[in-house]
């Protein structure tokens, strides 16, 4: 008797659903996808105990009919797709018939649903898999389904789940980001005792940050937004009898356009990880490597290569641009034009940069730190607020726990809470709390200040002197400023050993001996890939023996004594690195390497023509606010700062 069967439907489902039901936040997931593709402007969630008890969502869709109702659990039935060349242009969130079934055969599922045309809607409970009642029912438009006790029927699957609160929050941060890339319907989020999250609709992104966020939050995100036309370059072409087919039944399409819009943070907001970084492809938010790598190459040399930033963005494409069934929960996707998509992310981000070059605050740096917690995520807090959100856990970026003045951003203070990480300006006091002026003179008038989020003139300094023979104190019009010279000539120099190798006439000075270097074998697999780079960039040298190499010429202004410990400190980056390496990224980081080696150092006494020289060679380059390893090059402590601080205003 052979030993290869076909499991049952039952025992097939509960495989499925392993895929597609990871935890209660998956269920979230599918249903609040399906209630999206449905075309609900208004959905509601209610959850207990995390999920595990009870998730009920609530939509003013369209509705199912009887028939549709019980075909929905039967598995791969779907009314997204009917043929196979419909999964090459999916426009919808859900498409694969299976997550109403898997959800089924681990709960205990109710779905009450009308269709607008009918008269009465239709009831179907289902308990493990199996249904146990189908009734009509005097209903609203819409549909409702409530799952109970998530995985009663497999508690193996029971146990690996996290804590309640851990649940919640992975639930409420969902919710959020899907309420955040849909701005036009209203979400509402409640747990067993308060509403988490209520979002009536408004007209876009930036007002739904400030509306789930406040006012702060939204304060230290960049928005950006960018259009560029696809080309179909490289797509396989159809066989001659359908291209005959397609020419006689439709004109050709046009390739359509590929747009970003939505916010990243500024250089001085940083993550250990990337959990705060969330990427909407059409609606649907994804994990996606080439996304995300993009993110990191726009971000490079702005700051460090050890931290992230905050990222909320959307991306918009033709569907038949992206293949996003290539992943059981639906949380990757595949793009046609990989390179395409790659460089206009990371030329779109990197341009937001350059064009608000933000500049870091005295106050702001002093507190910022990287931290690895998310910063758009909520979980669980009181509030004592009615009917704003009220159970959410701290968010990464946080002001400090002041009292707000004023009365229309309370709900953004009180109602979600930010947690302490970040580049935040000092919170105003309360009027009342301090006597207004003294006894000999009147208070200073609170002038409006330049906006912080775009770089001034540098060229405007006037330098004062230095601090340890290390930082240089300037003042301008805008307030007091700290450079930090030996990043300051570092970034300058940077940027020329950039714009000499385009120009291949890079500086070089011949060494007086030739300098041998001995490598370990990694090393030397790592010089023969970037040998040709190093000629490029000022270095001349050759292999010499079996582990050694001599180097005869360095780049001009680096000190013989560096040229060892820097050559050492390239090749061993360059062998740590797990990504292929590419031009770019060999290009940025040999001229970033001999920038640090031949800038001006710490402890070295400066005269003042050598200081406004710096300055004014500053203000010249295309990111002046931080260094090649993205550090901050400049502090400034506003006017305002120091107004508030002697307690003028």
């Amino acid at each position: 008797m052979g030993r290869i069967h076909v499991l049952s439907d039952a025992v097939a489902n509960k495989i499925a659903a392993g895929e597609v039901v990871e935890r209660p936040a998956s269920v979230v997931k599918e249903l609040l996808e399906n209630s999206l593709d449905a075309g609900s402007t208004r959905i509601k969630l209610q959850v207990e105990a995390g999920g595990k008890k009870l998730i009920q969502i609530i939509d003013n869709g369209c509705g199912m009919v009887r028939d549709d109702a019980l075909l929905a659990f039967e598995r791969h039935a779907t009314s997204k797709i009917k043929n196979a060349e419909d999964l090459l242009s999916v426009a919808t969130l859900g498409f694969r018939g299976e997550a109403l079934p898997s959800i089924a055969s681990v709960s205990r599922l109710r779905l009450e649903t009308k269709s607008p045309d009918e008269a009465s809607g239709t009831v179907i409970e289902i308990n493990g898999g199996k249904i146990y009642k189908v009734e009509e029912a005097g209903l609203p438009s819409g549909t409702s389904i409530t799952i109970r006790d998530l995985f009663f029927n497999t508690p193996a699957r029971k146990k690996f789940l996290k804590s309640e609160s851990t649940e919640l929050s992975h639930i409420a941060s969902l919710v959020t980001h899907y309420a955040l890339a849909h701005p036009d319907k209203h979400f509402e989020l409640h747990s067993a005792t308060n509403a988490m999250l209520v979002a009536p609709p408004v007209a876009n992104q930036s007002e739904r940050v400030y509306q789930v966020f406040g006012r702060e939050t939204l304060e230290q995100l960049i928005p950006m937004a960018a259009m560029q036309p696809l080309e179909r370059v490289g797509l396989p072409q159809p066989p001659p009898w359908r291209r005959q087919e397609q020419e006689e039944e439709a004109p050709p399409v046009e390739p359509g356009e590929l747009r970003v819009h939505g916010f990243i943070s500024k250089p001085e907001i940083q993550k250990l990880n990337r959990n705060s970084i969330y990427v909407f492809v059409n609606g649907r938010l994804i994990r996606d490597r080439l996304v995300q790598h993009a993110l990191t190459e726009a971000y490079r040399n702005i700051i460090p290569p050890t931290v992230y930033p905050v990222v909320l963005m959307f991306l918009e494409l033709p569907s038949g641009e992206v293949d996003v069934n290539v992943h059981p929960s639906k949380t990757e996707v595949r793009f046609r034009q990989q390179t395409v998509v790659h460089d206009f992310v990371r030329d779109s981000v990197r341009a937001a940069l350059m064009k608000t070059r933000p500049v870091p605050q005295f106050t702001t740096e002093i507190r910022a730190h990287p931290t690895a917690s998310p910063s758009l995520t909520p979980g669980s807090q009181p509030s004592s607020m009615g009917n704003s959100v009220g159970e959410v856990v701290g968010f990464s970026l946080q002001a400090p726990t002041l009292p707000s003045i004023n009365e229309r951003f309370q709900f953004g203070v009180q109602g979600i809470a930010v947690e302490a990480n970040a580049a935040v300006s000092l919170a105003r006091a309360p009027q009342g709390e301090f006597v207004s002026g003294d006894a000999c003179t009147p208070p200073a008038a609170e002038e409006p200040e330049a906006p912080s989020d775009l770089a001034p003139s540098l060229s405007s300094l006037k330098p004062l002197g230095q601090i340890r023979e290390s930082f240089i104190l300037a003042v301008n019009h805008e307030g007091l400023w700290i450079i930090d010279q030996h990043v300051a000539h570092e970034r300058v120099l940077f940027e020329r050993v950039l714009k000499q190798r385009v120009a291949q006439k890079v500086e070089s000075q011949r060494l007086l001996m030739p300098l041998v270097l001995e490598l370990t074998p990694a090393q030397l697999a790592v010089f023969a890939e970037i040998s040709d780079e190093l000629n490029h960039n000022g270095f001349e040298a050759e292999p010499f023996g079996t582990r050694s190499i001599a180097v005869k010429v360095a780049p001009a202004g680096v000190e013989a004594t560096q040229v060892e410990h820097m050559l050492h400190e390239l090749l061993d980056q360059f062998s740590r690195e797990e990504q292929e390496l590419n031009l770019e990224k060999i290009r940025t980081r040999i001229a970033a390497s001999i920038a640090c080696h031949a800038a001006i150092k710490v402890n070295m006494p400066l005269e003042q023509n050598k200081m406004e020289w710096l300055i004014g060679e500053l203000a010249k380059t295309e990111c002046p606010m931080s260094c090649p390893h993205g550090r901050p090059v400049v502090l400034r402590y506003s006017l305002k700062e120091i107004q508030r601080a002697f307690k003028r205003i």
